[in-house]
């Protein structure tokens, strides 16, 4: 059974979805504040995190970003009713994975959770060594480790998966809704700079202080990687 951490506390919302949740066959456990949720997300075996952003005592941006400093894997869905642009993106580059806003529809919410947990059994998965390799850089997809030149480089999950979907096109431009779609599930643009922002991380711990440069910019059309 799969085991969910659900930080929330506004309590009848906590009570519908916790109710919803364990009908569909997940184990759910519950935190009222951010300062508990951080706790029990860095002491208990959880598959995913669902969390608002107004939280007492710690707000959810700082407690993803602290949840994200030491678990790079575990799926966050943010459930929030802070809809613009700015906070999806916000709360994406914290290290969110998704982004749900309220009022929302529980099959859509069971859809996306289901889709991150398919995400991060694949990502989690063992499997005969798989060895990508280009210009300097080397990935074992089998430990979802990645070296340059012999040094180690650190990635969350969502940079790992950009690398791995710039790298299976290699030589190909890819727009930034291309990338929404297969790094973050999300079909349609945000109209904000998250693809950006990754791409910017994924530069200066891929392609700063190592040569040949990979990831290049195609103006007015998006992004591609190649060897110059």
């Amino acid at each position: 059974m799969k085991k969910i951490l659900l930080i929330e506390d506004e309590s009848y919302v906590v009570s519908f979805i916790k109710q919803g949740l364990e009908e569909a066959g997940y184990e759910i456990s519950v935190a009222l504040d951010g300062e508990i949720g951080l706790e029990m997300a860095s002491n208990t075996t959880i598959d995913l995190v669902i969390l608002d952003i107004m939280l007492p005592n710690k707000n959810g941006i700082d407690l993803c970003r602290e949840i994200r400093k030491k678990d790079s894997k575990t799926p966050i869905l943010f459930l929030t009713a802070l809809n613009a642009s700015d906070n999806i993106a916000l709360g994406l580059n914290a290290g969110g994975d998704d982004y749900l806003t309220k009022p929302f529809k529980f099959v859509e919410l069971i859809a996306r959770i289901n889709a991150l947990l398919r995400r991060s059994n694949s990502f989690q998965e063992t499997s005969p060594p798989n060895i990508i390799k280009v210009a300097n850089v080397e990935i074992d997809d089998n430990s979802k480790t990645v070296t340059r030149n012999g040094d180690k480089i650190l990635l969350t999950a969502t940079e790992y998966r950009l690398l791995i979907y710039l790298l299976s096109n290699k030589g190909r431009v890819l727009s930034r809704v291309d990338i929404l779609e297969q790094v973050w599930d999300i079909n349609f643009n945000l109209g904000t700079n998250v693809v950006d922002v990754y791409i910017n991380y994924l530069r200066k711990k891929i392609d700063v202080g190592y040569e040949p440069k990979l990831i290049h910019t195609v103006v007015g059309m998006g992004y591609i990687l190649k060897e110059e």
